[in-house]
């Protein structure tokens, strides 16, 4: 499992979505990525696991002891929206 996490004007990471795959959850922020800033920063489209974030992170595994994946989107779509 694949873990995509949003981030706030440099606050803690907050997981939004779990990927099967590294390829699924990279698709996934290049859909949702209407302007691509210095790093993984950006503006997001609304709508998507990242919206209302301005970074992300992606980890093999959970960032933190108390994210719970099955409260998180899994393998999130466009057409999901």
């Amino acid at each position: 499992m694949h873990f995509l996490y949003g981030s706030k004007r440099g606050g803690d990471y907050r997981l939004v979505a779990t990927f099967s795959s590294e390829q699924q959850l990279l698709a996934y922020v290049r859909w949702a990525t209407l302007e691509s800033q210095e790093g993984q920063r950006g503006k997001f489209e609304q709508g998507s696991a990242l919206a209302g974030y301005d970074a992300w992170e992606k980890s093999a595994f959970a960032l933190n002891d108390d994210d719970d994946p099955s409260a998180a989107l899994h393998n999130p779509t466009p057409t999901m929206l």
